[in-house]
This record gives C-alpha cells, structure tokens and sequence, in this order.
C-alpha cells in the first residue's frame, strides 16, 4: 500500500549514483497505523483511515479516544483517508516507507503556506502598471470588469485573502526511502511550511518515461 501520512521537515540536497546533486524534500514519514477500514456496504464507500504521530489521551475528544480503542491502537494525533491502492490493508496494521522505491512517482497532498491579504501582483501574478513617475497605478490591479455592479463576481481576480488552501502536487519523484530514520526524500516542490502534515500516495498520472513512451 503506497499510501502513508508524513510530517515536511525542509529542503537540503543528495548526491545520486551518477553523481548528480538533487534538490530534495525531506518529508518525515510514519510510522503509521492502520485505524479502520471502510467498506461500501457498511460507510457508502472504500477506504483506509491512517493515523500518525502519537498523542496525549487527554487531548483527545471522547468519539475520538473511542476509536482508538475500538481499534485497539494507542492515540494519534492525525487521522488521513486514503481511497486506492488499499487491497489487503486491515486495521492494526503498520505502514512505513519501506512501501516506496527510489523512482516512485507521488502525489502530496497539504494546506498551503499562508500569505495573508495579497494583491493582485502577487496573488495572481499580474504584471503591474508602467514603472515611471506620472504612470500612478504601479501594482495596482487596474480594470476589471464591471465596477458598478455591486458585488465582486465568482471567479474575478482580485486582491484578497492568498494561501491556506488545500492542495495538491502531482508526480514527484522519489530519489530515497529510508525505512531505518522513517525518511521520504522527494524531488518537486511540497505544500506548506515545514512541520506541516502532508498526505502522499502513489501518483495518479501515467509517467511515460516508466510506461515506455518518449516524454
């Protein structure tokens, strides 16, 4: 199962056989345990419910304490779901890196850095007025549609609140799986700030260069 929940530690760079530096994520990963399982019969659809890094029994609410001894796992402070690749998973199982390979492509899933209330330079990458003395609208977002109408329109682009948003980056390479220090080494960028929880899982795009194609 080429699913499990990590914690992003920063960025630093590894040497490859051939001798190339890399520029690597170092994402701290599981262990994790396997809290239930779901079935379309019993919950409406597949699914596992990982959990990792442990926590205090007192900081958990009643329901939640209760699912862990349902489960007969002692208290984790995050729970993930994960629909596919969850054959032959049950609950109270272990999933570690051991999992993953050097050249697995994955997709991480996670909250996004925050930037606070943005303009439209930097939230949208507006390219800005003109940079003389009398142009007057330097960063300013400058026309936008219909200014009279009352309401901002769904989908306008416009200064506001940047970041914090749920997201995903899609087919990253793993350069090292480290099953002794519980270490992902990724190549591509990962959401949000380290310390922050990612969720990675086997990516969902067809690589060509693996599948034998000419990318």
């Amino acid at each position: 199962m080429k699913n499990i929940i990590g914690r992003k530690v920063g960025m630093t760079s590894v040497f490859t056989a051939d001798g190339r530096s890399v520029p690597v994520t170092v994402i701290e990963a599981g262990p994790c345990s396997v809290l239930q399982r779901k079935t379309v019969e019993k919950d409406g659809y597949d699914a596992v419910a990982l959990a990792f890094a442990d926590a205090k029994k007192s900081r958990l609410t009643k329901p939640q304490a209760g699912r862990f001894k349902t489960a007969a796992l002692p208290p984790k402070r995050f729970i993930r779901e994960f629909r596919a690749n969850i054959e032959g998973v049950e609950p109270g199982a272990t999933v570690t890196v051991a999992e993953f390979q050097e050249g697995d492509r994955v997709d991480v899933r996670g909250v996004s850095k925050g930037h606070g209330f943005s303009g439209g330079i930097k939230r949208w990458n507006f390219s800005g007025g003109g940079a003389s003395h009398g142009s007057m609208i330097h960063r300013q977002p400058a026309s936008n549609g219909d200014t009279n109408a009352g309401h901002t329109h769904r989908g306008s682009r416009r200064p506001g609140h940047f970041g914090v948003d749920r997201t995903t980056h899609q087919n990253l390479e793993v350069v090292r799986a480290d099953a002794e220090r519980n270490v992902l080494l990724l190549r591509g960028p990962v959401p949000g700030a380290p310390n922050g929880i990612v969720s990675i899982s086997a990516t969902v795009k067809r690589n060509k260069r693996t599948a034998g194609g000419t990318a």
